[in-house]
């Protein structure tokens, strides 16, 4: 098969990239805007979205997708109800770190493969716990990272880990694509593992 990865997630690449997945990368614009409040559907929709929005652009273009696959995935953060995705700005970085000092909240990654054939979607839930930070120490974060590409202004593999005391669940999930969960809805959609 071959793959297409519709992310332009530098993380998502390096996953895959580890894995030896051979993939290219397309995007196409999506309106991420939705009213759902439950963070588990509300990623698996954009999932969809965006993976349906490359194939509508492949297919447009004449692209061949005959054993092609589409892999999209979208990745918020929800704690006490709350769903975080990307920070609009410094205030809203610092906002989102504040609420995660010191608790646990969830990382909740969908994902969805797209074929001309069929599609599936299915998603991933960890639980992270942060220690305490000062607000000079958030403040500090935010100046020596970049924390608005980032569901709840962090990344778990950067500069974040020195306040993750554990997580619960998948580590990759965190970084922003569940290898597991993956491999199990590559499966269940076309009867072969992903590798």
């Amino acid at each position: 098969m071959k793959y297409i990865l519709a992310s332009k997630s530098p993380r998502r690449r390096e996953i895959l990239e580890n894995l030896g997945i051979d993939f290219e990368i397309v995007t196409a614009d999506t309106d991420e805007s939705s009213e759902e409040r439950d963070p588990c559907r509300l990623v698996e929709t954009l999932a969809r979205r965006k993976g349906e929005a490359v194939l509508q652009l492949l297919r447009g273009e004449g692209r061949d997708l005959t054993d092609t696959v589409i892999l999209s995935s979208d990745t918020v953060v929800e704690i006490d109800g709350e769903i975080l995705g990307k920070p609009k700005d410094h205030d809203d970085a610092f906002r989102m770190l504040s609420a995660l000092a010191g608790r646990r909240h969830r990382v909740i990654s969908g994902l969805c493969l797209l074929s001309n054939e069929t599609s599936g979607v299915s998603h991933e839930v960890t639980e992270v716990e942060f220690d305490s930070m000062t607000e000079q120490e958030i403040e500090d974060y935010i100046a020596n990272t970049n924390p608005y590409d980032k569901a709840g202004a962090y990344a778990i593999q950067g500069e974040a880990s020195l306040w993750i005391r554990g997580i619960h669940g998948c580590y990759f999930n965190v970084v922003g694509l569940p290898v597991h969960r993956l491999q199990v809805l590559h499966r269940e959609i076309f009867g072969e593992n992903l590798r």
